[in-house]
């Protein structure tokens, strides 16, 4: 068994900032990529930021110099830190990792439960 448990949403005002914590538990063999995604109702699962085991990051477009992953490999948690925040950013937030649960096993993608971020103007 897998989970990944998200914290961090909020409700922020345009220009702030808030940090989101997605970790990952149970019967994990070994993790790839991380990243983080973000869903508006009625649209495609947007990919916001992801990051490589070996830190590679890689952002959208419309978060560059705004937002910053991480993650702590020994942890098995990935953050993203979003500063400058824009009514626009307003989505649910998911966390996803790739990771098999032994080493005969298929790497698989698993989700978080996803997280509220509104920012108001």
């Amino acid at each position: 068994q897998v989970q990944l448990v998200e914290s961090g949403g909020d409700t922020v005002q345009a220009g702030g900032s808030l940090r989101l914590s997605c970790a990952a538990s149970g019967s994990i063999f070994s993790i790839n990529g991380m990243g983080w995604y973000r869903q508006a109702p009625g649209k495609q699962r947007e990919l916001v930021a992801s990051i490589t085991r070996g830190g590679w990051p890689n952002y959208v477009d419309s978060v560059k110099g705004r937002f910053t992953i991480s993650r702590d490999n020994a942890k098995n948690t990935v953050d993203l830190q979003m500063n400058s925040l824009k009514p626009e950013d307003s989505d649910i937030y998911y966390c996803k990792v790739n990771l098999r649960i032994s080493v005969g096993s298929t790497w698989s993608d698993y989700w978080g439960q996803g997280t509220q971020v509104t920012v108001s103007s």
